[in-house]
């Protein structure tokens, strides 16, 4: 009896592992036709891309290569789960297991043949998507950017709406010189003004005919002076003469040229000097944030610099004969100058919030000389010249301040934002005044240094 009772409990725990082998394995196998139905549906999926959007042979090779892998390892879960149904059975087991196999090793041999096959192309087309998107990244890069991609640091006029250069290396942003953008103009206007004056001192400093007879075509539209036997009009030749004489200064003899040359040239070094670092200064401000600030501190210097030797020369002519108010007068200009460059330099007064703020430094120092102006007036009332020298101071004063209302208020690209985004916005307008008031005044400096090697100083020889 014990005997049986024990065979019947044997029984019963194999029929019940059985029966577990089978519910397990049958799950398994409903868990596999889900997968296989998944992959059916990708594949009809794939199918239907490719024939609406055509793509690369070799990715066919691909797809083969995924349908193979797959189907091996379905094939070997499929012969798995017939063997955890016939577990029992031990010569079905092992004739299963190796079956899968071999079925296993034959489709993993088969797609290491195609990948073989069909590698070295790949690569090849690898190596070339990779150079297309390093082209295509290279030139997005350097692309021209809208006011709304910028960084930070470079939102300073935010009427001008696109077209813009940013974070691109010195190398490329010298290039953009003659690339069109919205610095193009603001670069060349004050270039263009920086070898006009390079050749204006080289008339001046050496013989060179040419030069001279090139720059006198220039004067033709000089204003004339008034004499004291009659009116400006029939004067008009005569100063003609003397202005196309007086430019080129190294022509006259040491005894006939009795005064210093230097104040004109200081004037012509800091008018050079400014117009350079407004070149250098939008032409390489798009580089860095960093250089940017350091460009346009330069910048502002260069301002001040060109407004403060601008006073060397009336100042020095006018009153030569006078030194203690010839001193007083350069000392005064000078040391502001130095006060508006320490303020300049100031980091915080940098930023385009303070922007109103150098305007004013700037215009102070320019209408410091209406004082010592009126001074010269009185004092050489009489003199024929006056007339001239006035006209072309008033229309450097008219062009510094025409251009400087411009740049203050943006005009007119706030009128109309994104119209005057590559010509005609208020910083090259800026500029052009610039380089009008510069060129007026370089004309009343060579009226200044003619009437006073004409004229002299009886009581005092500087």
């Amino acid at each position: 009896m014990r005997r049986e009772e024990k065979r019947r409990e044997r029984l019963g725990r194999e029929g019940a592992l059985n029966w577990c082998s089978w519910v397990g394995c049958l799950v398994g196998e409903l868990h596999l036709n889900r997968k296989r139905e998944k992959k059916q549906r990708e594949r009809e999926f794939n199918l239907k891309e490719e024939i609406n959007h055509p793509i690369n042979p070799f990715s066919k090779s691909l797809s083969f290569f995924s349908q193979m892998t797959t189907a091996g390892t379905d094939h070997q879960a499929s012969e798995n789960s017939n063997c955890c149904v016939w577990r029992r059975k031990k010569g079905i087991r092992k004739k299963s297991k190796s079956s899968s196999s071999f079925s296993s090793s034959s489709s993993e041999d088969l797609v290491m043949e195609e990948m073989k096959a069909v590698s070295p192309l790949m690569n090849g087309i690898n190596k070339k998507e990779k150079k297309n998107h390093n082209s295509r990244k290279k030139n997005k890069c350097f692309e021209l950017l809208a006011y709304k991609d910028l960084p930070d640091y470079m939102k300073d006029n935010e009427y001008i709406l696109d077209h813009y250069r940013a974070n691109w290396p010195i190398k490329v942003a010298f290039y953009s010189l003659f690339r069109w953008h919205n610095e193009t103009l603001n670069i060349w206007t004050h270039l263009i003004g920086f070898f006009v004056f390079v050749g204006l001192t080289a008339a001046n400093l050496i013989e060179i005919p040419e030069v001279a007879d090139l720059l006198g075509k220039f004067t033709s539209w000089s204003l004339p002076m008034a004499t004291p036997g009659g009116n400006a009009s029939h004067d008009s030749k005569d100063f003609y003469y003397r202005t196309t004489a007086s430019v080129d200064l190294g022509e006259m003899s040491p005894s006939e040229l009795q005064v210093a040359q230097w104040p004109f040239f200081v004037f012509l070094a800091g008018s050079m000097f400014c117009l350079l670092t407004s070149s250098i200064c939008h032409l390489f401000c798009c580089h860095s944030h960093r250089l940017s600030l350091l460009l346009l501190r330069l910048d502002y210097v260069g301002i001040a610099v060109m407004i403060v030797t601008s006073f060397f020369p009336p100042m020095y002519y006018i009153f030569q004969c006078q030194p203690q108010w010839q001193w007083i007068y350069l000392g005064g200009i000078t040391t502001m100058g130095v006060f508006t460059i320490i303020n300049l330099l100031t980091p915080a007064f940098s930023t385009s919030k303070y922007r109103v703020y150098r305007a004013l430094l700037f215009c102070a120092m320019g209408f410091s000389g209406i004082i010592p102006a009126i001074h010269a007036l009185i004092l050489n009332w009489n003199e024929p010249r006056r007339v001239a020298t006035v006209t072309y101071e008033s229309i450097m004063a008219l062009s510094y301040a025409t251009g400087t209302l411009f740049y203050v208020t943006r005009i007119p690209e706030r009128w109309k934002p994104g119209w005057f985004d590559l010509a005609g916005h208020s910083h090259q307008i800026f500029h052009v005044f610039v380089i009008m008031g510069a060129l007026s005044h370089y004309y009343a400096a060579l009226v200044f240094i003619d009437w006073r090697r004409v004229v002299g100083c009886p009581t005092t020889n500087l």
